[in-house]
């Protein structure tokens, strides 16, 4: 007998896990997501993308501003799910959402668990440089992201791949193999694994100060930050006072000494040149403060560069 869910979480990472759930007949009795909030100059309430589909499937929905509190408990311990099913909720969950379904409560996280525990594990695998990242199913316990392995899926990160494909792509392999841990849990022929905590590395939540580029690091850690932050929140430098976000750009040969980094240099077939430590980069898609998001082309056609103009 299949299971009932409660679903909890918010942003579009979420959305095919319980889109996969609800095409193979789970009985849902609720989705849990984080309040609307104001977005925009008018500061216009906008739901989050798990409401949105839960509105459309006739899901019931509940949107407290704390899952800890008691005025939320009450309501958990009548919904009384089989198991609980989250998926990028964005709150600490308390103990006794944990423990009191029957079947426990799954986490979709994506990463090779133990490594990037945290909030926000595919952009620092992609600020990292690394080659490979995947998708955990996780038994949830009390820790952040420590919880026993139940399924665990391994996935390719292309050279040039950047945050938003890899994010897409993670979001529906975590669906696909949610889907064979529900099933597994309910038959009882999954093995839990525990972590190996020795191995543990840590993805912390971005802060503005994430995007800032450093031109004193080499070509390739700068073009890895900005492959991690595009296109959001997005990389950023200041031209003139203003933040010039750069969503796009890849390195050049290794060639020390020549300019300062952070120096513009000519504007070539490869994008926009700017020094680094060691070589280097060429940024092909910006966005300066106020204006649209441009290609490098059509933004140098609208915007003057001088001899003196620098990325700081």
């Amino acid at each position: 007998m299949k299971p009932t869910i409660l679903f909890l979480g918010t942003p579009e990472f979420a959305v095919p896990s319980l889109d996969i759930l609800v095409k193979n007949d789970y009985t849902i009795l609720g989705v849990v997501t984080q309040p609307d909030k104001p977005k925009g100059r008018g500061k216009k309430l906008v739901p989050p993308p798990v409401k949105i589909f839960a509105e459309n499937a006739g899901i019931p929905i509940y949107q407290p501003d704390r899952v800890r509190d008691e005025t939320f408990l009450r309501v958990f311990r009548e919904i009384s799910p089989d198991m609980v099913v989250l998926a990028a909720f964005g709150q600490i969950l308390p103990i006794e959402i944990i423990e009191l379904p029957r079947m426990g409560c799954l986490n979709v996280h994506p990463s090779l668990l133990p490594l990037y525990r945290g909030a926000a594990p595919i952009n620092w695998a992609l600020i990292n440089g690394e080659e490979k990242t995947g998708v955990t199913i996780m038994m949830m316990d009390e820790g952040v992201d420590t919880g026993d392995i139940l399924l665990q899926e391994e996935m390719d990160i292309a050279p040039d791949e950047i945050f938003d494909n890899l994010h897409n792509r993670l979001s529906q392999l975590g669906a696909e193999i949610l889907l064979k841990a529900v099933k597994g849990v309910a038959e009882g022929s999954i093995e839990r694994k525990p972590q190996d905590s020795s191995r543990a590395t840590y993805a912390p939540k971005l802060t503005k100060d994430t995007g800032y580029i450093d031109w004193n690091q080499s070509a390739h850690e700068i073009v890895n930050l900005i492959r991690g932050l595009s296109s959001t929140p997005g990389a950023y430098a200041f031209l003139r006072d203003k933040k010039l976000k750069i969503y796009h750009a890849v390195p050049g040969p290794l060639s020390t000494g020549e300019k300062e980094p952070g120096t513009i240099g000519q504007f070539m077939e490869s994008g926009l040149q700017v020094s680094t430590a060691d070589g280097h980069v060429y940024i092909q898609d910006v966005q300066l403060e106020g204006k649209k998001r441009l290609s490098i082309d059509s933004f140098l056609r609208g915007f003057r560069l001088s001899q003196d103009d620098v990325l700081e």
